[in-house]
């Protein structure tokens, strides 16, 4: 209690002392006293200990983290008398002067208000005076405020100072200051206090005041101070004032709980509820930003600062909400904020940026479209484990989580062709994989007839074109009368229906080669020289195959070297040589099984594949006399007559 005494002139009754806040009381008077800045004491005690003082010191960081504080010990052990290890001792003249604020060894100046080029020259005018001290310590704060020609007023004596004389310049803006200052300077950066370092302060404040706070008074003040030491001892000296613990940050928690139901009238109605109390809407935007993160923190990092400031309502509405839409909502709150700086009514971009927190239906944004496919898939989770459609997912993990515990089955294969007119090697399905159809379940639902019809129809036939060689992309045409289409049909259905349905490593021999006409009953297909027909041979059923299941008729194919061929030279000697005529190749025989033989056959296929596009280009390049791509190029323009190059 405070001492009251009679006052005789006015008749009323007011304290010899009045009353200080627990911020001003409870300032740090040594280094070690200095909480959560641990680097910056141990540096500027041990320079004071050994006489390493720099002419200038720059103090960053947040409001409330100790940087005038810690600039007022700095003068103190300076001009200490009694000095010890680099700590003041705090009980000498020149010390408790310092603590009143009567010294003539330092001079304070807050630049926010004397930022002019006057009071700077006033000061630099000063600073070559004598002291009574040992040293002469000019403290700026917030400078910078400092305007441009005050800046360049203190620069030169910044950088040139007297002897006996030190700045310490504070700031809550580092990049505002200019580059020449900070580099004539020792910088050191401030941080906010973790929430273990700031409860451990306020708890030992209310033991040494012997303060009688209601139950969760503690934590009301660690959550509004924010790693602040002074807006926490602040916020617990108005708890202690008023004894109640209540949080006075309007129906934050009704907001998120709209958000998480994807309610959005109960999140407007919560956030009209907040600014009937007189809230501003960008201050209820940053706390629910704040709340949203000590959630989130709590879901994924327990251990993190800010985790606990939220304490167990956070946790479980971050559980609700899940870590994505967590991440979601505090995107788009954050936009919001910087949005209302220059919106002329700040609560209409905040209500937009609610609806979009709780309807992703209203954004169509990539994020927004991600958060509706995983309530999809929550949803479908949710029915297959049991659960109703109308409870809904409770509580489900986001998609990290998932992935990580059920990992999605893979697909066996289904089908293995080794070449035309093989059989067709069908592997069974695994345990892991047998809830999930395979491509053979589909191929069987579009042809309902039974297996040993399907497989006789894959083995081609006799002067027959065979079922099922048709290749993709490939529409049978309507058959007329004629014994081989003409070199114009040919082209145009090669170019835009065979080429591109065949399988690549036939592709990759063929697509070299154009048709240059038509004799009897055979096309006649040109390759560019007598290794590429010599290569493309043993694939020419396949080719013939796709031909007659084309145009509906079976027609053979002659193999020639591109310039050898002219109508009426007949068919050549036979194949290996420059051509022949060809229709469906049976399938080589295997001594081992067919999934051995498939297998094999694949390798091989691979193996040519690789040789031809590693190789096999260069070669017929050589041959031509031209590069492969100009090549390409002629060939194309002589496959279409008419066509221009763009």
């Amino acid at each position: 209690m405070t001492d009251l005494s009679p006052d005789a002139d006015a008749g009323a009754r007011r304290p010899e002392r009045p009353y200080q806040s627990l911020y001003r009381r409870y300032r740090p008077q040594r280094f070690a006293e200095v909480r959560g800045q641990d680097h910056v004491s141990r540096a500027l005690r041990n320079a004071v200990r050994d006489e390493r003082i720099s002419h200038a010191y720059l103090f960053s960081g947040p409001r409330g983290t100790g940087k005038t504080s810690t600039a007022r010990i700095l003068a103190k052990a300076l001009n200490c008398t009694a000095q010890e290890g680099g700590e003041p001792c705090g009980t000498c003249a020149s010390c408790l002067s310092i603590v009143a604020g009567t010294s003539f060894d330092v001079h304070e100046l807050d630049a926010a208000s004397n930022n002019g080029v006057d009071a700077m020259r006033d000061l630099v005018g000063r600073a070559a005076l004598a002291t009574p001290g040992r040293w002469k310590v000019y403290i700026v704060d917030e400078v910078h405020m400092l305007s441009t020609a005050a800046s360049n007023a203190l620069l030169k004596t910044l950088e040139e100072p007297p002897e006996h004389v030190v700045f310490v310049l504070a700031t809550t803006d580092p990049q505002k200051v200019l580059p020449t200052i900070r580099s004539r300077t020792q910088h050191f950066e401030f941080h906010l206090l973790g929430d273990d370092v700031l409860g451990a302060l306020l708890e030992d404040v209310v033991a040494a005041e012997g303060l009688d706070l209601p139950d969760g008074g503690i934590g009301v003040a660690l959550r509004r101070g924010r790693g602040s030491a002074r807006d926490a001892l602040s916020m617990l000296d108005q708890v202690s004032a008023s004894g109640s613990a209540e949080d006075d940050s309007g129906n934050l928690g009704g907001v998120v709980t709209g958000i998480a139901r994807r309610d959005t009238a109960a999140a407007i109605a919560a956030l009209d509820d907040a600014l009937r109390r007189g809230r501003d809407p960008q201050q209820v935007a940053v706390e629910l930003v704040e709340r949203l993160r000590s959630g989130f923190l709590a879901l994924v990092a327990p251990g993190a600062d800010g985790a606990v400031a939220g304490g167990t309502t956070a946790l479980e509405e971050a559980r609700v909400l899940g870590t994505a839409r967590c991440v979601r909502a505090m995107e788009l709150l954050g936009v919001a904020i910087v949005a209302m700086r220059d919106a002329p009514e700040p609560r209409i971009t905040l209500e937009v940026a609610l609806v979009r927190c709780a309807h992703p239906d209203a954004d169509e944004t990539v994020e927004s479209l991600l958060d509706r496919l995983e309530h999809v898939e929550r949803r479908l989770d949710h029915l297959e484990r049991g659960g109703t459609a109308a409870s809904g997912p409770p509580g489900p993990p986001d998609r990290h989580e998932r992935s990580s515990s059920q990992a999605p089955p893979r697909m066996p294969p289904a089908a293995a062709t080794v070449g035309p007119g093989a059989a067709t090697v069908e592997a069974a399905p695994t345990t892991a994989t047998a809830g999930r159809p395979v491509l053979g379940a589909y191929r069987r639902r579009a042809d309902p007839s039974p297996p040993e019809q399907r497989q006789a129809e894959r083995q081609p036939a006799t002067g027959a074109v065979p079922a099922g060689a048709v290749p993709a992309g490939a529409a049978p045409a309507v058959p007329r009368p004629g014994s081989v289409p003409d070199r114009d049909e040919l082209v145009s259905a090669w170019g835009d229906r065979l080429l591109v349905g065949l399988r690549p490593k036939v592709r990759a021999y063929y697509q070299a080669g154009h048709f240059v006409g038509s004799e009897g009953a055979d096309a006649i297909f040109a390759l560019p020289n007598a290794v590429h027909v010599n290569q493309a041979e043993p694939l020419r059923g396949e080719v013939a195959d796709a031909l007659a299941a084309h145009f509906g008729r079976p027609i053979g194919l002659r193999l020639v070297v591109d310039g050898s061929w002219q109508p009426g030279d007949g068919p050549a000697p036979g194949p290996g040589a420059t051509g022949g005529t060809v229709g469906p190749a049976p399938a080589a025989p295997t001594d081992a099984g067919p999934v051995a033989s498939a297998h094999a056959t694949a390798e091989a296929e691979d193996e040519d594949v690789e040789e031809l596009l590693a190789g096999g280009t260069d070669g017929l390049a050589s041959d031509t006399g031209a590069s492969g791509l100009a090549w390409q190029e002629d060939r194309l323009l002589q496959a279409f007559p008419g066509a221009e190059e763009v």
